[in-house]
């Protein structure tokens, strides 16, 4: 039986899970896994993952402090959050996990700075060492820069929304662990701009990532290439070789259905043969090529805006579920307060003779119908009068 392209990839090229659904990393095992705000936002709202949001929600306003605001509370869950998934999956692969810098700071190396430092922070606090931790931060001049300070601190950093050669050079020249370019999202904008269809092996973004590849091969540079954001397995196919591959759970799945001869494409001693002129990179070069790349420099913005998107629907959905968790504390008070008045006797339970309220409101608490209420039945019909208000 012949193997599955999947099975073949993963001989040449690591494979990386592009989800933050701990269910679909248990399923296709891949030896690392990267999220981003859309991805946890997604997985937020699946009922499996409730309990992490509540009990990282719980702790964020605890630790906080009384005086705290909602947005300062909300900021902490959110970092924690990606903690507390990046936690939950590195349970499950045997690498790393990479972890986002909030998109906002992308123009700001010091904020990004302080993050990194304060997410690495809390995955230590966790016993997790910083080594299985890639600190995720876009490939803008001052992301790169902010990277730099913290690969020289021993925290390790993937760069995103990398789009061209020039972002590409500076992430090396810093010394970034790895990079991310984005294959589909390239792809996207070509067919846009030019309403024409591409095969795999024309792909623009494939030609892009294979550029960078052989750019590092040719001239030594120590930092992954880790191609990103896929839109079909052909895409995948014609990158074979290369450093990673981070791929989403459905075309994981296709992968792993599918099986034909995998030729690998991307060879170091190849790369090395290839004619590439060496660019000297520095802000003023850094900046005359993104502004003459204008797919690179669309495509960053929108990204980082695409990514705030994400990052303030997370935060929504959190604040939300943040007044119903204080809404649930606020009922349980009531209930106990309630369940004291009534309870005459101190027996726990409430008679219908205790009841000084009326018998239609008993009747309808009184779930069982056995004549008495307990502190359970009181409470549930709180909750029911709270969620018809």
């Amino acid at each position: 039986m012949s193997k599955t392209l999947l099975e073949q990839l993963r001989k040449i090229t690591v494979v990386v899970a592009d989800t933050g659904d701990i269910q679909a990393i248990e399923t296709f095992k891949p030896r690392d896994a990267t999220t981003n705000p859309s991805l946890i936002t997604a997985a937020a709202q699946m009922p499996q993952y409730r309990e992490i949001v509540d009990e990282t929600l719980k702790q964020a306003k605890a630790d906080a402090g009384a005086g705290a605001t909602n947005e300062n509370v909300l900021s902490m869950a959110f970092d924690r959050l990606a903690v507390s998934f990046g936690k939950r999956i590195l349970d499950i692969v045997p690498g790393r996990v990479s972890t986002e810098v909030d998109a906002r700071l992308s123009y700001d190396t010091d904020a990004t700075v302080e993050k990194g430092r304060y997410l690495i922070s809390q995955y230590e606090a966790q016993g997790i060492s910083r080594d299985r931790v890639l600190i995720k931060i876009a490939s803008t001049w001052e992301g790169i820069r902010a990277a730099e300070v913290l690969e020289k601190e021993g925290i390790h950093c993937n760069l995103t929304l990398l789009f061209g050669l020039h972002q590409a050079i500076a992430a090396a020249e810093a010394g970034v662990t790895l990079i991310s370019p984005f294959v589909g999202r390239i792809l996207d904008w070509y067919k846009k701009e030019t309403g024409k269809d591409y095969s795999a092996a024309e792909d623009p973004g494939v030609q892009s990532v294979t550029q960078i590849y052989n750019y590092y091969k040719k001239f030594g540079y120590k930092t992954e290439v880790m191609g990103a954001s896929f839109r079909n397995i052909g895409e995948i196919i014609e990158l074979a070789g290369c450093d990673l591959l981070t791929i989403s759970p459905a075309l994981l799945s296709e992968l792993q259905s599918t099986s034909q001869q995998l030729q690998r494409k991307l060879e170091p001693a190849q790369a090395k043969t290839t004619a590439i002129e060496k660019i000297a990179i520095n802000k003023e070069t850094f900046d005359k090529m993104h502004k003459s790349d204008r797919m690179a420099s669309e495509k960053l913005e929108e990204g980082i805006q695409g990514f705030t998107k994400a990052l303030v629907a997370l935060e929504k959905l959190l604040a939300k579920r943040l007044a119903q968790l204080e809404g649930a504390v606020v009922l349980n008070h009531a209930a106990e307060e309630m369940f004291r008045v009534y309870d005459l006797d101190g027996d726990g339970f409430i008679t219908r003779e205790e009841w000084m309220g009326l018998d239609a409101v008993f009747d309808a608490i009184d779930v069982n119908k056995d004549g008495k209420i307990t502190p359970e039945e009181i409470g549930a019909g709180l909750g029911a009068a709270f969620h018809l208000v």
